[in-house]
């Protein structure tokens, strides 16, 4: 009976705690108008004043949600992408606010009203000063064997080949009525490299970021769909039986040399790209050197996951429902889907050209693999190798164009920074 009595106390002081404030404004206002101020304050009711797109767009990051869990489309970073989209459109949430970012820049004194921020305000901050998608690549550095690209320096070439999509994809997204910092964040996707593609996008067109880093990751799960139909029709069935010879085994000096060179070579040459490049490279340098093997794992794992998850958070809560339910955004899920088979399209008619001359011929469907989306398409040039000749091993041969594109799509971001930045 004690511990009842108690706990009873209990209840009744915490009772007493939440009903002070309905008390003290009683004196004022009556309790049927606190009740009424209190409807009017919830989302429901501001739904009610009009706000009808947020209903769409919630239903947007339900169906997100969706394949990212049912369907497993990316769904590391296109879960937290879906829910910061619901976050972000739950009205009165007040949990971002476009303002403060108006004009493609910070408005710094505008976070001193802790009124009128919100907490992915904050955590969009490390997408607007570019430091998430430098930690990812950092991490991808960490992650990435640049061995069968170094066995076969050729691998470079199929690589730049791909990013031929970047390239044309701006040019028809100016053809439709973009302008130039918008055809160049929306030619990106072409590189099927995520974290570049979210870097160009907050420097250039932020507004933007939301459709388009959902187009970007949205059609690098859908790589096996999108490229093996675009392979097929521009290879022969003889083309696609070539059998690769075995790579040579690369010394430990050549991948502790290479992150090096790359990045003093690229950062002299094209001082934009230095974040993504540089960033990548030291990833790499760590995975390689074999004397940081905790930090190399650190890297790899729970930093990148964290990193992860703020992105995510972050760009799906710059796609409102003014920013996402437009013509624009229609135009660039259609765009990027000419974008991805561009690219994928041209490491292909390059491998074919090569062929012409070398003496060792180069299976054409491992050109596919230039674009950035590792290792899945490297593994779609090896199911589709494998459909024409069972005994054909294409992985580590995808492999080199395939992280030769990850350098390659950082490289063309900051060229285009270079000029519109």
């Amino acid at each position: 009976m004690k511990h009842i009595k108690k706990y009873l106390l209990g209840i009744a002081a915490m009772a007493a705690f939440m009903l002070t404030p309905f008390v003290a404004g009683a004196q004022e206002t009556s309790l049927g108008e606190s009740m009424v101020n209190f409807m009017n304050d919830t989302g429901f009711a501001k739904l009610a004043d009009g706000n009808w797109l947020c209903l769409v767009m919630i239903g947007i990051s339900c169906v997100l949600l969706y394949l990212a869990i049912v369907k497993k489309f990316e769904p590391l970073l296109l879960l937290p992408i879906a829910f910061g989209m619901l976050l972000t459109n739950l009205p009165g949430a007040g949990m971002y606010h476009p303002e403060l970012f108006e004009g493609g820049h910070v408005h710094w004194a505008d976070f001193a009203d802790t009124n009128n921020t919100g907490i992915l305000d904050y955590i969009y901050l490390g997408v607007k000063l570019g430091l998430y998608p430098c930690i990812i690549f950092i991490g991808v550095g960490a992650m990435t064997d640049f061995g069968p690209l170094l066995a076969n320096p050729k691998s470079f070439l199929l690589g730049a080949a791909a990013q031929i999509g970047i390239f044309a994809t701006l040019l028809i997204s100016l053809v439709i009525g973009f302008d130039f910092k918008e055809a160049a964040s929306i030619g990106i996707i072409g590189g099927a490299d995520g974290p570049t593609a979210i870097y160009l996008t907050s420097k250039l067109a932020p507004h933007l970021l939301g459709p388009i880093a959902v187009a970007a990751y949205s059609y690098m799960a859908l790589v096996p769909v999108i490229q093996p139909p675009i392979m097929k029709a521009l290879t022969t069935k003889k083309e696609r039986e070539i059998v690769m010879t075995q790579l040579r085994k690369v010394s430990k000096k050549e991948k502790i040399i290479f992150p090096i060179v790359v990045t003093a070579f690229v950062s002299l040459l094209l001082p934009s790209a230095a974040a993504l490049i540089g960033c990548l490279m030291m990833g790499n340098l760590m995975r390689e050197c074999g004397v940081v093997e905790r930090i190399s794992k650190t890297v790899q794992n729970e930093l990148m996951n964290i990193t992860t998850i703020f992105l995510g958070i972050s760009v799906g809560a710059t796609a409102t429902a003014d920013a996402f339910l437009n013509l624009k955004t229609l135009s660039i899920l259609v765009v990027g889907v000419v974008a991805f088979g561009l690219g994928s399209a041209g490491g292909v008619l390059l491998a074919k050209f090569m062929n012409l001359f070398l003496k060792n011929k180069i299976n054409p469907l491992i050109g596919s693999a230039g674009v950035s989306a590792v290792p899945m398409a490297a593994r779609v040039s090896q199911i589709v190798g494998q459909e024409a000749n069972p005994g054909n091993f294409l992985l580590m041969h995808a492999m080199g164009p395939n992280v030769a594109g990850v350098v390659g799509s950082a490289v063309v971001a900051g060229v285009l920074l270079s000029f519109l930045g």
